[in-house]
């Protein structure tokens, strides 16, 4: 689950680490508000959402007066903001951060995650902040230092030497650096977070650490332990159709491609989405139903399939060890009856009754085109989607 930036640094300086005074603001009258108690002399005005590059597409302004905060408060509010990461759609702001303006002496870059290669969570850092890291690391590899912790040890002063070594700093700063880390540390173990970048880190004016951005990504099978940070999911920042199936606990992950796929079992997805693309075509999104879905469940998940613009057709591939065929049949044929079916449809079934789940398909009189295994279901599918195009 993500959070925004002013959410993320609320969280961080409950774990006392030092970000600059903001406060959100929803409208422009919030905004002046807002601009008029920080005092200013300076205010960065920041848009709200859930994507980086908000500075190239106009989304982070610095200001020096209560008028122009104002000014910004007007553009930014409402408008659709356009990112790398935002697609070409974009997304549209509905709330804004007015933060105090920094003096920044240099700009570093901090991350914490955590590295499955070593089981342990890692810190990246590069003394190349305010950039884009994928950039760098693309271009300037040797300027990205990562160090993993050992959960038994936690923060410790090596990785304090280490780590003020790899971003250049000394004196006072390195001193900074040892709470710092712990304090970050602690924030990413104990709040369950997948991701936490700060992206810039700032050495400022007076010499001093400060995070200037922050970047938090929660493990959303750890939530449950976190009602508080529950509270912060901004629905409108998500995708209809995740969210949508969220609700029914499935698994979906939306994607650019053609071909909607209803499968159970995380492996068995991915090996179908590959052969998808291995006959030359690309998957629209990554769906699984689970091993104990009911009629329900599936009947959802293919509603949410045929509700992507994007779909021009549907492979449902499953296997029945503990699922059952002949459920899966029932809820592809009561989601068909309900929405209607407008794209070809090739389905595999295998495993736990799978005579039955076969024999309620092809009694049902709906259009669908059997498949024997998997590779002769994608084989299908394709020559389907490529006739009807």
């Amino acid at each position: 689950m993500n959070i925004h930036e002013y959410q993320g640094k609320a969280v961080l300086k409950s774990f006392g680490v030092e970000v600059p005074k903001g406060t959100p603001a929803f409208s422009v009258d919030e905004a002046v508000k807002a601009a008029e108690e920080l005092g200013g002399p300076v205010w960065v005005v920041k848009a709200q959402i859930h994507a980086g590059g908000r500075g190239k597409g106009g989304g982070v302004k610095v200001v020096k007066s209560i008028d122009e905060v104002r000014s910004e408060a007007e553009r930014m509010l409402g408008m659709t903001l356009v990112t790398h990461q935002t697609g070409p759609a974009g997304k549209t702001v509905n709330r804004i951060y007015i933060e105090d303006g920094s003096s920044i002496s240099r700009e570093l870059y901090l991350s914490c995650l955590v590295d499955r290669a070593t089981a342990r969570v890692a810190f990246i850092a590069s003394t190349e902040g305010g950039m884009d890291i994928e950039q760098v690391a693309h271009d300037t590899p040797e300027k990205i230092f990562t160090m993993s912790i050992d959960p038994a040890t936690d923060i410790m002063p090596h990785h304090v030497r280490r780590m003020s070594k790899a971003l250049e700093l000394t004196g006072a700063q390195q001193k900074q650096m040892g709470p710092l880390l712990s304090k970050l540390y602690k924030a990413v173990v104990d709040s369950d977070m997948s991701l936490l970048e700060i992206n810039p880190m700032v050495v400022t004016g007076d010499g001093d650490l400060l995070c200037l951005d922050a970047k938090v990504n929660f493990d959303s099978n750890a939530l449950y332990r976190h009602p508080d940070i529950v509270e912060l999911r901004d629905e409108t920042e998500e995708d209809p159709k995740e969210l949508e199936a969220s609700k029914f606990d499935l698994s979906y992950i939306a994607l650019d491609g053609s071909i909607g796929c209803m499968v159970n079992g995380a492996g068995l997805a991915m090996a179908t989405m590959d052969i998808i693309k291995l006959y030359g075509k690309e998957s629209a999104n990554f769906l699984d139903v689970g091993g104990g879905a009911t009629t329900e469940k599936v009947t959802a998940a293919f509603k949410i399939i045929t509700s992507d613009p994007n779909v021009q057709g549907i492979l449902v591939n499953i296997f029945g060890g503990i699922m059952r065929c002949d459920v899966i049949a029932d809820g592809v044929i009561a989601a068909v009856k309900e929405v209607g079916l407008q794209v070809p449809l090739v389905v595999r079934l295998e495993g736990t009754n799978v005579e039955k789940g076969k024999e309620i398909i092809s009694q049902s009189g709906l259009n669908v085109i059997a498949a024997d295994d998997l590779d002769d279901a994608a084989q299908k599918i394709v020559k389907a989607v490529e006739e009807a195009a």
